[in-house]
């Protein structure tokens, strides 16, 4: 007997919950990398004379202090989203972070711009685990990982997207050099998306039921009738096997987060260094190109990563992942030399350490951890990292200046990749298994 196709059984709300969670992701792609492309332009028009010649650590630190912003209000989001419900939580979170974003195209001074991004980031932040968590427990198991894979992409396509509205701003110059003002405009937008949102998705069932039955225990296990709820997050470090998860699971991405902010987000810069040392006209375009087809490499691994996953296993996947990555920074820092190879190495880069590196944060933690805890466990996992991640963007000049050069400084933090060689079998396979409740 031919077994069902992956996607039977689901139905039209199913297709909502991904449909809105994905949207609220590729605002996120959108936003985070609206800042990295007008950030050139827009610091000639923010800073002083006097500070036009640090215009590097400027650019570093609204990176910097969005990502910041980002990761602590992906802690207050995941463990809000546990405690009021994932739909009102990425409700507030889309209106905050399109309020603030069209705020930031009103900026006059590089302190408002710092400001108004972090708020954003706090906004952008709490969108991710509610997305994750409500597909999660909503979808049946067989279709589950699909279904987050899915979401997941959400951001490669809205860093496209981003790509192309600053390509067409860039080109035609409506407000001349406050064209980049617009891409900001553009990502107010997501305020109508709210509407949507509020009208057609339901609040996940399976986290009702945990809060009504009074289901605590971080692993899953019996409900505990008539105590009183514990601290979501405190809960994550109180009891031995949810500690052991999370702290795994954490280094994980946190070698993830390192390796993207630390090296791949150098790629364009070091592949407009090899153009210009081969005399090649306009070299910022190859640079840009480069970009492009690293994020479309990525975008590939979300869209397979929920099949390719359910095949091979949680674990064996994360092991792949992270040896790819170690394997491609090697070959893109050491081995490639001209911008025709980079062309087709960064979509195989991209694949990996963007892909692959981040995807399995919306499939495995979900599985990992209970319903009443699952959105904070997300967030601490993917959010956290970002507490680290935040100083890199800031101290990129001088990393590259104490390793000597970009391929030396990424060789050398590439080494970080090994972890994920090793921790992923200290973890418990849940290749389909339910979702513990």
């Amino acid at each position: 007997m031919k077994a069902a196709p992956w996607h039977a059984g689901l139905t039209s709300q199913h297709w909502k919950v991904l449909t809105g969670s994905f949207l609220g992701w590729v605002f996120d792609g959108y936003e985070a990398y609206a800042l990295i492309v007008v950030l050139p332009m827009a610091m000639k028009m923010l800073l002083a004379p006097d500070q036009l010649g640090s215009q590097a650590i400027y650019a570093g630190g609204a990176i910097g202090i969005t990502l910041l912003g980002w990761g602590l209000g992906g802690l207050a989001g995941g463990i809000l989203a546990d405690y009021v419900g994932r739909k009102r939580v990425m409700l507030w979170s889309v209106f905050g972070y399109a309020l603030f974003s069209g705020l930031t195209a009103l900026v006059s001074d590089f302190s408002q711009l710092a400001l108004l991004r972090f708020v954003t980031g706090l906004a952008m932040g709490s969108e991710w685990a509610t997305g994750v968590s409500l597909v999660a427990e909503t979808w049946p198991n067989r279709a589950r990982p699909k279904g987050a894979g899915f979401l997941q992409s959400g951001f490669g396509w809205g860093t496209l997207l981003a790509a192309l509205v600053w390509f067409y701003l860039s080109q035609n110059q409506p407000l001349g050099a406050d064209s980049w003002r617009l891409m900001f405009a553009v990502g107010a937008v997501p305020a109508l998306f709210v509407l949507y949102i509020r009208r057609t998705l339901e609040e996940s069932q399976k986290w009702k039921a945990a809060v009504q039955a009074r289901r605590w225990a971080a692993t899953g296990g019996s409900a505990v009738a008539g105590a009183g709820r514990p601290f979501t997050l405190f809960q994550l470090f109180r009891e031995p096997e949810a500690l052991r998860r999370t702290l795994i699971a954490f280094v994980l991405s946190a070698v993830t987060t390192t390796g993207w902010w630390a090296i791949s987000s150098w790629l364009p810069g070091y592949t407009v260094g090899l153009a210009k040392a081969a005399g090649l006209a306009d070299p910022g375009v190859w640079g840009a190109r480069v970009a492009l087809l690293y994020t479309v490499g990525a975008v590939v691994a979300y869209l397979l990563a929920g099949f390719v996953i359910d095949v091979i296993g949680r674990r064996w996947f994360l092991f792949l992942t992270y040896l790819g990555s170690l394997l491609l920074t090697v070959v893109t820092y050491r081995w490639v030399g001209s911008v025709d190879t980079m062309l087709w190495v960064a979509p195989l880069n991209g694949f990996f350490t963007l892909g692959c590196a981040y995807v399995w944060m919306a499939i495995y933690p979900a599985e990992l951890f209970a319903t009443t805890v699952r959105a904070t466990a997300a967030s601490v996992i993917f959010n956290a990292a970002r507490l680290v991640a935040w100083v890199f963007p800031i101290m990129a000049g001088s990393i590259i200046k104490t390793f000597g050069s970009v391929p030396h400084a990424a060789l050398s933090i590439g080494l970080v990749y090994l972890l994920g060689l090793v921790l992923p079998w200290l973890l418990p396979e849940t290749t389909g298994q339910e979702l513990p409740d």
